[in-house]
């Protein structure tokens, strides 16, 4: 996504810590607190105009990054969440992970995982960790009943098999912006957009090019 994305925009990947090249590093066990590490790495871009994309818990992440954002001034040009329920559509996934056999089990079921990773057992013994924090920090997040909604305009996206995300479920993010909202379906299930046929980056970027205050044109 971030290289079909840098094309007449610059482009800047959050890598967690615990995975890739930071997998040395502890985990970070709240959305909070990764909210937090991203908004002050984004306090040096505030001159610019910013938008937010997440997937999965990554779209939660960056709700939490607008909000902050906003409390400093700054309103993103837009929200993109993809495979991601609402804060207010919270529920709790009671995944067993134990070892690399609970692993394969859940990447199997929301599909989209490269067959040569679940043929791996080192591979998914690695990602144990990481994933076990997800969860965690999934499971242990709540947005406070007395949040304000977002200004920032929210783009939410979802596969239309997706098991962790239903339609209704991704209809509930209009409620947490003010801002326009519009909701896309794609075939597949919860790692659709890496299907070929699937050209997120293209909407995201035409999405971007109608905001007035983006400076960017397709």
């Amino acid at each position: 996504m971030s290289r079909a994305l840098s094309d007449g925009l610059q482009v800047l990947a959050v890598q967690y810590p615990g995975r890739g090249d930071r997998r040395s590093e502890p985990c970070v066990q709240t959305i909070e607190a990764l909210a937090d590490a991203v908004a002050d790495e984004l306090a040096r871009c505030l001159d610019r105009p910013i938008a937010l994309f997440g997937h999965s818990m990554g779209g939660l992440v960056a709700f939490e990054v607008a909000r902050r954002l906003e409390v400093r001034g700054h309103t993103p040009l837009g929200l993109f969440v993809s495979g991601c329920r609402p804060p207010s559509r919270h529920r709790v996934q009671v995944v067993r992970l134990r070892d690399e056999e609970d692993v394969y089990a859940e990447l199997e079921r929301l599909g989209g995982t490269d067959r040569r990773l679940l043929d791996n057992s080192q591979a998914l013994r690695t990602a144990l960790p990481a994933m076990r924090n997800d969860y965690e920090a999934i499971n242990a997040y709540r947005l406070s009943s007395h949040a304000p909604p977002l200004s920032t305009p929210i783009h939410a996206y979802i596969g239309d098999s997706d098991p962790e995300v239903l339609l209704d479920e991704a209809v509930a993010w209009r409620r947490h912006t003010t801002g326009s909202f519009d909701l896309r379906t794609y075939p597949g299930g919860h790692f659709y957009l890496s299907s070929p046929n699937v050209d997120l980056a293209s909407v995201i970027r035409a999405a971007m090019a109608t905001s007035p205050a983006s400076g960017y044109r397709t």
